[in-house]
């Protein structure tokens, strides 16, 4: 099982971000993690990302125990988080060779740099400096450095953050394509993104896993995913 959490917990002070959660996620599967705004979405992905170490419980991603051997565990983990991190005044390309480089893929950097521009749509906007792109383009750079090392688990915090219509269509088929040979775990607030993209369903609410299903065993017709969100977290 790429990812495994097993009653974690988290506080913030004395305020609780998580409680007792826990969580299996199978290869070759899409989850979309829902949740209102201070649920514990983010705080989830950078425990599992291993930006945050949790209070209490175990998490394993990748057959690595992030708490004992966070490097290998991370080394096989692709984390996109909400507030993408770049470097404005450098070139698209020279960012993500860069990137590539620092980690571990050396000679390799280059071309597995053009890879990602290709598979994300940043081609036209390679030689530009990422200051100078939209937010949807600096969206693609962020997830173009996520692919860099050819993860197993993707961690996605709101990956379509930003983009229009056009581009949003396009990460979808990204994204669902990249299920097939991964393990993805991504936020949004997005209802149709859900439905567009995941297999299955988590919906969190005060730092309680409140619904887990995928997302055919869902009558849509019957009940909408928005009715059922509000239903389980008013």
């Amino acid at each position: 099982m790429p990812v495994t959490v097993q009653h974690v917990s988290k506080l913030y002070g004395t305020q609780t971000a998580l409680q007792n959660v826990s969580l299996d996620i199978p290869k070759g599967q899409v989850v979309g993690l829902l949740g209102p705004n201070g649920a514990g979405k983010s705080t989830l992905m950078k425990i599992l990302a291993g930006y945050l170490p949790a209070d209490t419980g175990t998490v394993v991603v990748n057959g690595f125990n992030i708490a004992e051997q966070p490097l290998a565990a991370r080394r096989g983990t692709g984390y996109l988080p909400e507030h993408n991190p770049v470097y404005p005044d450098l070139y698209v390309r020279e960012y993500l060779e860069l990137m590539g480089r620092l980690q571990g893929l050396g000679r390799k950097a280059k071309k597995r740099a053009a890879e990602v521009i290709a598979l994300t749509g940043i081609t036209p906007e390679q030689h530009k400096k990422i200051g100078q792109l939209s937010k949807g383009y600096r969206q693609r750079v962020g997830l173009a450095q996520t692919l860099l090392h050819e993860p197993e688990t993707l961690i996605l915090d709101e990956p379509t953050s930003g983009l229009d219509p056009n581009q949003i269509t396009d990460i979808r088929q990204l994204i669902r394509s990249l299920g097939h040979d991964h393990t993805v775990l991504l936020s949004t607030h997005i209802m149709q993104e859900v439905e567009a993209m995941c297999s299955r369903i988590v919906i969190i609410n005060k730092g309680n896993i409140v619904f887990d299903k995928p997302t055919g065993a869902i009558d849509l017709q019957q009940q909408s995913l928005e009715e059922i969100f509000k239903e389980l977290t008013s």
